[in-house]
């Protein structure tokens, strides 16, 4: 028997996304390894996956993470 008993964390009223599940969850059905959120209504929940899509291809286009080296840097 398990002393302590593995809980998912979260509260109702806050959306999730499960990627296990593909889909809305309200409050904490998985655990968060497995889900996006919170988010504040049933509609950006359902919308996780186009948002960490738009998040990423923010984050790969960004001049700042791609910046040529400095005369005085070598690259890795």
């Amino acid at each position: 028997m398990a002393l302590f008993k593995k809980r998912t964390v979260g509260k109702p009223g806050e959306w999730y996304y499960c990627l296990e599940h593909k889909k809305v969850e309200e409050g904490p059905e998985c655990p968060s390894k497995n889900r996006f959120g919170p988010y504040g209504s049933r509609e950006e929940a359902s919308h996780a996956m186009e948002t960490a899509r738009e998040r990423n291809e923010e984050w790969e286009t960004d001049p700042k993470w791609h910046d040529a080296p400095k005369s005085d840097e070598t690259p890795d």
